[in-house]
């Protein structure tokens, strides 16, 4: 397999997590009602456009999408991660950005014990990150 095949499907993954977790998104808040916190906006707002912006990238192959998309996913990973951090207690609630409306605290989903919404969105940005970062130095010329 060649090397711009092998990005090709990395791309592709990368994707795959981008519209999986973009329909996870929608579907805890607009269908089971799930509240969203500002930080969760927030990732929404990184996550969506990866979502569309990927395959644009892979119909037909340009490499140079991970000069857009990467950017996106790795701030958005740090919202997760903050917001992580957030949830565990380890963010002083002196820097806590949710002061109106639904606390960025909450643990509405809870599964396994420790599973929550930020640890997922954590996991999809930081895995899309490394399949971008892999996809480009492998397509690299």
């Amino acid at each position: 397999m060649s090397s711009e095949t092998t990005a090709w499907y990395l791309i592709f993954t990368a994707w795959l997590l981008a519209a999986g977790s973009t329909l996870g998104a929608l579907f805890f808040g607009e269908i089971v009602g799930v509240p969203t916190c500002v930080l969760c906006w927030y990732q929404r707002i990184f996550m969506f456009p990866l979502a569309l912006l990927l395959p644009i990238g892979l119909f037909p192959f340009d490499r140079k999408v991970v000069r857009y998309a990467l950017p996106l996913a790795a701030i958005g990973g740090l919202i997760a991660l903050y917001h992580v951090l957030l949830v565990a207690g380890v963010v002083p609630e002196t820097m806590q950005p949710c002061t109106q409306g639904v606390p960025c605290k909450e643990q509405v989903i809870v599964w396994f014990g420790f599973i929550t919404i930020p640890l997922m969105a954590a996991i999809a940005f930081a895995a899309i990150v490394i399949l971008l970062w892999v996809a480009y130095f492998r397509s690299a010329k």
